[in-house]
């Protein structure tokens, strides 16, 4: 049986999807899985070594240049590639109108939420087969529950693996035990004060760890660079390919983040991750693993760098000791 997934973004949507496919290749190994995402997450769905096929969709390029002769050219070898694949099931994950447009492309039954489940209604039209999920239940569940009710299995979920597997970077290697500092993000409101930062930098100096940071543009190369003056054994890693950076992360030891992208591969390598989460609730799309914690800033209040390295300590600590009993 062959199965398209077509969960287009962002990143932490798709890294939340991973579980669900774990369950599937457990439950149904007869099952050949490709997927459609967007291409700047195309490296990240191959980090999953039961995904075949990776097509990508440029919707956020294609909405700049509507118009655009390639932008049309493009979108018709998507649906060349996507038809030529002959698929048996599209599982829509991502329960939108735009998702749910890729996903007809294909030219196969459409399984995907129901209405009173997908984020938009609307696309439920396009379905042939709709499935009811509870909208209170974290996005990784509501995933594997569809999978599983579209597929014919009941998912275990008294357990939680993603099953991604770090790549090797062309990167240098950095000596001694990593703590990855995540500090950018996409929004202003969403960023811990670098002042923060160069404080959980020094504390985790003090407890014999080599801080690394990076950065994707200006802004964020500012902070790294303010980060690394005041705590000079920190490593700013240069903007590199997506790759490269998620080798990095994959061989940390820990890793600290804001509400990014990142901070939820952290999370799906099942590395201790403390996520600083100060404008958004993690309740339902929070980082999760085996691992992973998030400090969440109530109103009026401020998160201290002595908190998260305390948090950081509790989940290396339970790691080292899970560890041990393996």
């Amino acid at each position: 049986m062959k199965v398209l997934i077509v969960k287009t973004s962002s990143m932490g949507d798709v890294i939340h999807t991973f579980p669900a496919v774990e369950d599937a290749c457990r439950a149904r190994p007869d099952i050949a899985f490709d997927w459609c995402v967007e291409e700047a997450f195309a490296g990240i769905v191959a980090l999953h070594p039961a995904i075949g096929t990776i097509h990508t969709v440029a919707i956020r390029r294609w909405r700049k240049a509507l118009f655009d002769t390639n932008t049309w050219h493009e979108a018709a070898e998507l649906r060349r590639a996507l038809r030529a694949c002959r698929y048996d099931l599209v599982i829509d994950a991502q329960g939108l109108l735009k998702s749910a447009l890729v996903a007809r492309q294909a030219r196969a039954p459409i399984a995907g939420f129901d209405r009173s489940s997908a984020r938009e209604p609307s696309a439920t039209l396009f379905y042939d087969i709709t499935y009811a999920v509870p909208r209170d239940l974290h996005a990784i569940e509501r995933t594997r529950r569809l999978f599983g009710l579209a597929l014919g299995y009941r998912p275990d979920l008294s357990t939680l693996g993603s099953g991604i597997v770090a790549p090797v970077g062309a990167v240098a290697p950095i000596d001694g035990k990593i703590a990855f500092l995540l500090h950018g993000t996409s929004r202003e409101d969403k960023k811990w004060p670098a002042e923060d930062w160069i404080g959980t930098a020094r504390l985790l100096v003090e407890r014999g760890m080599t801080p690394v940071t990076t950065w994707s543009n200006e802004r964020e190369k500012a902070v790294a660079e303010a980060i690394a003056k005041a705590v000079p054994s920190t490593v700013v890693v240069p903007k590199s390919p997506l790759a490269d950076i998620a080798a990095i992360l994959g061989r940390s030891t820990l890793v600290i983040g804001a509400d990014t992208g990142l901070t939820h591969l952290a999370s799906g390598f099942g590395l201790p991750t403390v996520a600083v989460f100060l404008a958004t609730e993690p309740g339902l799309t929070g980082p999760r693993g085996p691992y992973a914690s998030t400090l969440l800033a109530a109103p009026g209040d401020h998160v201290m760098p002595e908190q998260v390295v305390a948090e950081a300590e509790r989940l290396l600590e339970l790691s080292r000791t899970t560890a041990g009993k393996g």
